[in-house]
Order: structure tokens, then C-alpha cells, then sequence
């Protein structure tokens, strides 16, 4: 007696846990051509439904849910600086209120060197190209990752904004996106559904990929103004051409007395021709005297 009740028992545990499973499977995502990756997205924990039943795959996405899925998915923070006075978002957004659910998202990406436009609107759905830029900056916070060096011919390349060729360029030769026909469609609001197949795709590629071992060469320099402020200048020295830059994405003060410079390296616009003489990328940037400067590169 004791033995079919226990197994009674054990029977309705099971059918409860099945039931609890597919309870939290969205119902609007089967046949969906991306519903792997959206449901292994959310079994990560780095996406959720519009409520606790849809996923809404061919809805929108807004600059605030594209930004908290990349600093989910890539786990972007700030446990390895020290702040005098503790950061808010409106540090470094006009648009982004320090109560709302996405401020601290936008923080800790741009303070591991994703560029994110100050005067970012958070409700603005993104485009696929700036999703696949963002996406490509988030990634390299994990390293410098090896591509083929060769160019993709996009039919629609005139309609991407330049400052995203690059990064689309290698989402497209690690396979983390694709075109259709040969085609981007960049100006397209990208769907909630391309988005996770995107992500998912860039996630797998970080975990069978090991960055490459990069000796930066970046050096800094210090400039008395004055008596109150130093100008410091970033230098990539030896590039080839004029078209390698340098970037500050930002800056984080410490309760030491120390400035974290986080910079960006930028290589040459694919499919653009330049000058083959060797230069040196700069970028000054000015901070009180009182404060050591210090680099952190984002890779």
C-alpha cells in the first residue's frame, strides 16, 4: 500500500514538473524560425516575454531592451572599479532617468567602452544596424577575436552607416548574422526574433572562440594646463595607414585617486582605400591634476 501511494505520489511530482516547464515556454514562439534561440535565451535568463506567456517575435526592439539583452548576455559590469561617489546613468545620459529598470544596463555598457550615443532616446526601437554594431562592441569586451580577412559583398552596403560596416562585416564572417539575397536591410527595425537569433549566435561564438592574444601598444602621455588640469594623450603608435583611430569611451574615477581611461581601438573602414604611410592614432582627453591617470583597454 505504502509502495503505490509513494509511487502515486512520485507520478503527479513528475507531471507537476513537466507542467512547470512547459508553463514557462512561450506560446507564441513555435514555428518561429529562430524558437531555439529564443527559448535557450531564456532558459540563460537573458531575455524575457512582453508577459509571462508571449514573446511577441515579430515585435520590435527598443534601445533599453537591446542594450539590458548585451549586458546580460555578455555579463558586463563594473566590480573592478571603485567610485568616490557612486554612478548614476545620468553621468553619461541626457534621456536615461536613474530610476528606471535600465538605467544601471546603460551604465555598465558604457563604462566597459560599448558606445552608446549620449543623447540615446531608450524608447527608440534600434535598427539592425545598430544592433549588429552594439552586438560587435559587446563582444569584443571579451576579447580580440580572429576574423578571415576578407570583404563581404553586401548589395545594399550604400545604405549602412560606415561607422557600422566594420563590425556588421564581422558578425557576417563569424557567422553570428546574414544577409538574405545578398542583402542587410540595414534601416529595418530589427524583431525581437532576429535580435535572439543574433545574440545567441554571438554568445556561441565567444564560447568555441578564444580572443587573441593582444600586446597593446597604446601608450599614455601627460600635459600640464594648468595648475587644475592635465591633458592626457592616448597614442597608437606605427599604424600603417590614416585609417586606424582611437577612442575614449570612458572615464571612471576611483576612491585611490586614480582615472580609469577606457579607450577604443579602431581599424580601417572595410573597402576603403588609404594612404599606406605609417601614423600614429591620438586622442587627448583632459582630467583634474589631482587624479593618476591609468588605461584600461575594453578588450
Amino acid at each position: 500500500m505504502k509502495k503505490r501511494l509513494l509511487m502515486a505520489v512520485t507520478a503527479i511530482l513528475i507531471a507537476i514538473a513537466m507542467m512547470a516547464g512547459s508553463a514557462y515556454a512561450f506560446s507564441d514562439t513555435s514555428g518561429d524560425p529562430n524558437e531555439d534561440h529564443i527559448n535557450a535565451l531564456q532558459q540563460a535568463g537573458i531575455v524575457s516575454g512582453v508577459n509571462e506567456q508571449m514573446f511577441a517575435p515579430k515585435g520590435k526592439v527598443t534601445m533599453a531592451q537591446g542594450i539590458t539583452m548585451l549586458v546580460k548576455a555578455f555579463d558586463l559590469n563594473i566590480d573592478r572599479l571603485r567610485f568616490i561617489k557612486e554612478p548614476k546613468a545620468s553621468d553619461y545620459f541626457t534621456k536615461v532617468a536613474d530610476d528606471a529598470w535600465y538605467a544601471t544596463s546603460f551604465m555598465y555598457a558604457h563604462l566597459n567602452g560599448v558606445p552608446i550615443p549620449k543623447d540615446v532616446d531608450p524608447s527608440q526601437s534600434m535598427t539592425k544596424e545598430q544592433f549588429a554594431d552594439l552586438l560587435f562592441h559587446a563582444l569584443s569586451t571579451k576579447g580580440d577575436y580572429a576574423f578571415v580577412e576578407m570583404y563581404v559583398a553586401i548589395k545594399d552596403e550604400d545604405q549602412i552607416n560606415k561607422d557600422y560596416m566594420n563590425s556588421i562585416q564581422k558578425l557576417l564572417l563569424g557567422k553570428m548574422t546574414e544577409l538574405h539575397d545578398g542583402y542587410f536591410y540595414p534601416k529595418q527595425e530589427i524583431t525581437r526574433s532576429e535580435a535572439a537569433r543574433m545574440l545567441h549566435a554571438a554568445i556561441q561564438f565567444a564560447k568555441q572562440h578564444k580572443p587573441v592574444p593582444v600586446k597593446s601598444d597604446v601608450t599614455l602621455s601627460v600635459t600640464k594646463v594648468n595648475d587644475e588640469v592635465n591633458k592626457v594623450t592616448l597614442t597608437w603608435a606605427e599604424r600603417p595607414n590614416p585609417g586606424y583611430g582611437i577612442s575614449v569611451s570612458a572615464i571612471a574615477f576611483t576612491e585611490d585617486g586614480k582615472a580609469i581611461i577606457t579607450y577604443v581601438m579602431h581599424e580601417p573602414a572595410p573597402g576603403k582605400m588609404y594612404p599606406q604611410v605609417i601614423t600614429e592614432a591620438k586622442v587627448d582627453t583632459f582630467i583634474a591634476s589631482s587624479y593618476e591617470p591609468v588605461l584600461n583597454s575594453p578588450d
